[in-house]
């Protein structure tokens, strides 16, 4: 029998929780911009989204996800017949190297490419050639990964030729034209659709191509999890113009640094550089993780607040800027719920909230503005069963974060004290950032969840809160509460000294 040698494979690059330990982080402080993926999950990312399917998770789905194939049919205007599901578009990168190049010839497009190209190759025991027009299958990453460039489809080919679009959505490109040519075109939920981990793909392929490469896969590579994920997402139209203008913002800054991006067609930017390695080691102890690669930084782009973390990291170590406090971040998901936390205290007031529970989400805009916090803090609850999850985890999700925050809440005033008025409204609010959750609250009238939503607060941040609120209309008197904690909080955080506020020397 012969012994199989192990291959040249692709690398992963470390978890975040072991990137944390090296520099001394917590995980949560670790901003990931080495994947190309979207900061944020898809708001369909939800747990009852998974509901029907994990109902039926000891069943086979004999239809091989006949309603995501005609979906994504419709999508691109073409017949079901044209569609084929995978494991991301990599088991099609590695599906048709073994189908139209065993033993053959590679070529990509351009050369500097998406790696796993030259993986599937080597699993096809296939040789990989300069020249595309001498090749039996050509690859063309287009936009191309890692240079965010759009490169020119090659014509004269005798091979198979293999569109990669997996950044298609940030270049406005779709070749679909092609597949009477017998081009077969790749798509993925990985970038755009924000769904990398649950590994959906597709390949676009006229009819027989299509039958050749799905008589060739594992029967349902794709999860069911994954399939109601993909399905979900698609209800929704794809925008990316938000994170367009990102990049552009942050080419721009990276420009002011004295730094050269290339022009962009994808979610990324690549840095010409010399020595990138090194600017990936100086970056780590930021929470900063970005990828090197021959000549060049890769950068993705996420959003606003995460940009600004490798902007300010870069200024301060290329020109000695000061750098900005760092922000708390927090993940809290549920059956119910799933909240994303960033949080500095005390900030500058600079908030940002959005559950999908307006009414709440105006009362802790309200406390945290009042409060001198910077906070943004979004996710997605099961608002069709009423406001209680949501708001209970809202609140929990941002004390854990702003007892996360104040560590051992060395060097702050503690106790803070506010009254505030709102018509005919009147709030008084006492606080203390004792380390220990106990709560007095009297809302009255309470419009459903004020008194409930500032209880989980003071448990999950571990502080102690008096509170009482009264008028004649229960939003006024809610709001009231919510800016007098606020204002009592922004006191209780003022700086003072250096030692914990304590004749125990502990909170």
């Amino acid at each position: 029998m012969r012994t199989p040698e192990p291959l040249d494979a692709y690398q992963w690059p470390p978890s975040s929780d072991e990137l944390a330990a090296r520099v001394g982080l917590q995980p949560d402080e670790i901003i990931r911009f080495d994947g190309n993926v979207a900061a944020m999950p898809p708001v369909s990312a939800r747990p009852a989204t998974l509901a029907r399917a994990l109902s039926q998770i000891n069943e086979y789905e004999r239809g091989r996800y006949l309603p995501l194939r005609e979906k994504i049919a419709a999508l691109h205007r073409v017949s079901v017949a044209n569609v084929a599901l995978g494991a991301g578009s990599d088991e099609f990168i590695v599906l048709v190297a073994q189908i139209f190049a065993a033993g053959g010839t590679v070529a990509t497009v351009p050369s500097f490419t998406y790696s796993m190209y030259r993986y599937a190759a080597l699993m096809a025991g296939a040789t990989l050639v300069d020249d595309p027009t001498e090749a039996d299958l050509v690859f063309v990453c287009r936009p191309n990964n890692p240079t965010g460039e759009m490169v020119e489809i090659p014509t004269g080919l005798r091979g198979q030729l293999v569109i990669d679009e997996a950044y298609a959505q940030y270049g406005g490109v779709d070749e679909t034209a092609r597949l009477e040519e017998g081009a077969i075109i790749l798509r993925t939920f990985s970038k755009a659709y924000g769904l990398a981990g649950a590994r959906v793909g597709y390949a676009l392929a006229d009819e027989y191509r299509t039958s050749v490469l799905t008589s060739r896969q594992a029967p349902l590579s794709v999860s069911a999890l994954s399939a109601a994920l993909a399905l979900a997402a698609l209800e929704t139209p794809v925008d990316v113009t938000d994170q367009i203008e990102e990049r552009e913002r942050v080419a721009r800054e990276l420009r002011a640094l004295g730094l050269h991006p290339r022009p962009s067609f994808t979610n990324f930017l690549f840095v010409d550089m010399d020595d990138p390695g090194a600017m990936v080691d100086r970056l780590l102890p930021y929470g900063v993780v970005a990828r090197a690669y021959p000549g060049g930084l890769r950068l993705s782009v996420r959003d606003r607040l995460d940009d600004d973390v490798l902007l300010n990291a870069l200024a301060h170590e290329l020109r000695g800027a000061d750098p900005e406090p760092g922000w708390t971040r927090l993940t809290r998901a549920t059956a119910e719920t799933r909240l994303h936390v960033r949080l500095r205290a005390p900030g500058q007031g600079r908030v940002f909230i959005d559950t999908g529970e307006g009414f709440y989400d105006h009362m802790l805009q309200q406390l945290a503005f009042h409060g001198g916090l910077d906070l943004t803090l979004t996710g997605v609850g099961d608002l069709e069963t009423g406001d209680h999850h949501t708001v209970e985890d809202t609140f929990r999700a941002f004390g854990d974060a702003l007892s996360r925050a104040l560590g051992d809440r060395r060097g702050i005033t503690r106790y803070g004290e506010a009254r505030v008025p709102m018509d005919e409204a009147l709030a008084h609010a006492v606080v203390d950032l004792s380390g220990r959750a106990v709560w007095k609250i009297d809302i009255s009238p309470d419009p459903g969840m004020a008194a409930h939503a500032l209880e989980s607060l003071a448990q999950a941040a571990r502080i102690t809160l008096h509170v009482t609120a009264t008028g004649d209309n229960a939003h006024h008197v809610a709001e009231a509460a919510f800016k007098a904690m606020g204002r009592a909080m922004a006191q209780a955080l003022i700086p003072s000294g250096t030692l914990i506020p304590s004749t125990k020397g502990s909170l």
